[in-house]
């Protein structure tokens, strides 16, 4: 093919990792959602809810960050380093929550209940809420380009 450019590692990512991207784009999509969400955990149990909350917000924001950072690493070292990474990193990860709400547990202004639903509800909610914008096609991987994104479609090329 005329004008095609060659991998010179096709057994890895070459450039930015679109996982890197999607969770960004999801770190900053959940920014507006913040203080609704702890105006809730304030609305549950007060001041001490509001803080679990926020904490557990953090953690939910610190775990897809982490997640992309593993699995776009080890796509630029080996593709088959993937899998390996993304099994183990989930299990790594949820050491990391485990061991983050395990640190804060016995501390007066932590309430389990509200910090609880908001990991598990943001974990959840923020995965949904990103299929819209991610794109499953090899020709965008990662997001949707903006014009996909608002409706409008491509002309189809022949």
């Amino acid at each position: 093919m005329i004008g095609a450019t060659i991998n010179e590692h096709p057994d890895r990512l070459e450039g930015p990792s679109p996982a890197t991207q999607v969770a960004l784009d999801m770190a900053k999509r959940s920014v507006f959602l913040l203080p609704l969400v702890i105006l809730f955990g304030a609305a549950l149990d007060g001041t001490e809810g509001a803080l679990s909350v926020a904490y557990a917000l953090a953690i939910v924001v610190i775990n897809f960050v982490l997640a992309a950072f593993v699995i776009g690493r080890a796509a630029q070292i080996s593709f088959a380093l993937v899998f390996g990474a993304a099994l183990g990193g989930f299990a790594f990860r949820l050491g990391l929550i485990f061991l983050a709400i395990l640190a804060v547990a016995g501390q007066e202004w932590v309430r389990i209940v509200p910090m609880g639903i908001t990991l598990i509800v943001t974990h959840l909610g923020l995965l949904v809420w990103e299929l819209r914008y991610v794109s499953a096609s090899m020709a965008y991987p990662g997001l949707k380009p903006k014009e996909h994104r608002q409706g409008v479609r491509e002309p189809v090329r022949s």
